[in-house]
This record gives structure tokens, C-alpha cells and sequence, in this order.
């Protein structure tokens, strides 16, 4: 598969913009996160893939080349260890809704959410 010709991260919408010859993509960090093809994240079958919760806010804090094949993102949960190969970037990106409504559904029968935890007693209102 030809490289993307061009890999922009949007720091403000979180959202990794991926730009073939045939298609452009925008990819939110989050759907990037969940779905990453690390070992930690997907185990070593489709069996043993981990439902990832509490990442709606995640950012990208770097983008690494990996050979001519891939890059590897550095997220701000400290999470670093996904090679997204440019075929994985290209079907994460055609299929996205597909992605998403997966891990949404995976969310709820789980009874987990996408939003991160707050530690009571960590959380204060704006003041007025």
C-alpha cells in the first residue's frame, strides 16, 4: 500500500487527518486509541482484545514514523506502544461509523463508558 501523502494532527478538534491518493481521512484520537494494534489493547486474538474505557478526552501528544510502513502515536494516557501500519489507517478511516458503533455497543453491554473517571473529591464546579 502507497504512504499517506500527508498525516496532520488537529490539536483542537483531536482529530488525526490521514490523506491518501484516492481519500482523505479524519480519524478522532479517541476511535485511534481504543482501536489500537497494541499487543496491551488487542491482546494476541480477537478473544483477548481489551475494551478500552475513559477515553472520549484522550489527545495525541506525538506522531513517530515507523520504516516506510507505518507510525506509531504517542497518546496522552501515556499509552505508546501501537504501530499503525498505513492499511490499518486506511480501513480505520473508510470504516469509522462501522468502529464506532462497535465500540459503542461494546461500551454498554459492558456497562462502561467513554468518558474518563474522576476520583471523588478530585471534581470542583466552575466557580460563578
Amino acid at each position: 500500500m502507497t504512504a499517506p501523502s500527508r498525516i496532520v494532527y488537529h490539536q483542537r478538534s483531536k482529530m488525526l487527518e490521514v490523506g491518501f491518493p484516492d481519500a482523505t481521512y479524519q480519524i478522532a484520537a479517541e476511535l485511534l486509541r481504543v482501536y489500537s494494534p497494541s499487543a496491551e489493547v488487542r491482546g494476541h486474538s480477537g478473544a483477548e482484545r481489551k475494551l478500552q474505557t475513559g477515553k472520549k478526552h484522550v489527545a495525541i501528544k506525538a506522531i513517530e514514523p515507523v520504516g516506510n510502513y507505518a507510525i506509531r502515536l504517542i497518546f496522552d494516557d501515556g499509552h505508546d506502544s501501537g504501530i499503525y501500519a498505513w492499511e490499518f489507517l486506511e480501513e480505520l478511516g473508510r470504516e469509522q461509523d462501522r468502529y464506532f458503533a462497535e465500540y459503542q455497543t461494546e461500551l454498554k453491554l459492558a456497562n462502561a463508558s467513554s468518558l474518563p473517571r474522576i476520583p471523588v473529591g478530585h471534581w470542583k464546579p466552575p466557580s460563578s
